[in-house]
């Protein structure tokens, strides 16, 4: 067994994919209070706030620093809001942007054997790559082998989401480290339809004058030569579904499932927390609002599991496991959910 630390925490599907995996958390940071609330409802542990206001001796001594720092100063779309709005984004994101460096203060101060970060896809391309470039010479200057690769969640759950992962082991334990990611199975891509519930409230359904605009506002971008618009998934014909957002809660207009004799339908929170690879024993508190932005900033849980099997085959391959350590609780894999149907 080994521990971990979840920062920047969310609602916890990072965590669930290195429990998963055989870690056990021992610490937790996450300052959005309804996040919090999910979080501990769900894990028993009330996140601790701003890691800004956290001092790194506060922090019990840990195997690998895991962090989905937040991703909207470098997101396409969060770089062209800041812009039209005149605001600062990437590290010049006075709130957001430099929240990486309290990663870097504490991965010096602690010095774990290893770490995962996970980001969004732009990250790599954000001011013409020297965000990433910063990003990958801190790590490195800290003494740590890093790798990096972005993903599609496409081929665990059947949502199209590319998340860049940046994993990295101390030089000092892991010499001449030859890390690999996951490889994932191209020939058993998970269908939308399998995580579609059966009896779905009328309310999810869109109204006349919802739909009317969603569809004028789509056809005027078309005349424009834009592909500005909503996303339609007919569950019997698609696979896939565009990436879930946390603006999702607004209209539901990037996926949209078709219905027969009906106008089109959002999905329920129970679908987006399928759609992210969240068990059905997950528990929604919140408000469908809430439930909403909480899974669309979220993590693809699958996908985290596939990358920590790999970060703990590399701590056993140099015997860097901690067998002391409480196994966690079991938490059925979501994909066995799908190859059985168990939806409903």
């Amino acid at each position: 067994m080994f521990t971990f630390i979840d920062l920047f925490a969310g609602i916890g599907g990072t965590r669930l994919g290195f429990q998963k995996a055989g870690g056990v958390c021992v610490f937790t940071s996450e300052w959005d209070k309804h996040a919090q609330t999910t979080y501990q409802q769900n894990f028993g542990d009330m996140p601790h706030g701003d890691i800004r206001k956290i001092k790194s001796e506060s922090i019990p001594d840990f195997d690998v620093l895991l962090a989905g720092f937040p991703c909207q100063p470098f997101s396409i779309a969060g770089v062209s809001k800041k812009n039209s709005l005149g605001k600062k984004h990437g590290f010049e994101d006075e709130k957001q942007g430099n929240l990486f460096f309290e990663i870097a203060r504490i991965l010096k101060d602690k010095n774990p054997k290893a770490f995962m970060l996970e980001n969004v896809k732009n990250l790599k391309n954000h001011d013409k790559g020297n965000t990433f470039k910063i990003i990958i010479d801190t790590l490195e200057k800290l003494d740590y082998q890093v790798f990096h690769t972005v993903i599609d969640a496409r081929y665990f759950v059947p949502q199209h989401r590319e998340r860049t992962f940046i994993v990295g082991f101390r030089k000092d334990i892991f010499p001449d480290i030859k890390f690999k990611f996951p490889e994932p199975d191209k020939n058993n891509i998970p269908k939308i339809a399998c995580i579609l519930e059966k009896n779905v409230d009328k309310k999810y359904t869109l109204t006349d004058n919802l739909w009317r605009y969603l569809q004028a506002y789509a056809e005027k971008h078309r005349m424009n030569g834009n592909g500005f618009g909503f996303g339609l998934v007919d569950p019997e014909k698609d696979t896939t579904t565009r990436t879930l957002s946390a603006r999702y809660h607004k209209d539901g207009s990037e996926i949209l499932i078709k219905q027969k004799g009906k106008n089109p339908r959002r999905l329920t929170p129970r679908e987006c927390a399928r759609l992210m690879g969240f068990p059905d024993s997950y528990k929604i508190f919140v408000s469908d609002t809430q439930a909403y932005r909480q899974f669309g900033n979220s993590v693809v849980v699958p996908v985290i599991e596939a990358v920590a099997k790999q970060v703990i085959k590399t701590l056993k391959t140099y015997g860097q496991t901690d067998k002391k350590a409480e196994k966690p609780e079991y938490v059925p894999h979501p994909l066995r959910q799908y190859a059985a149907g168990a939806y409903s």
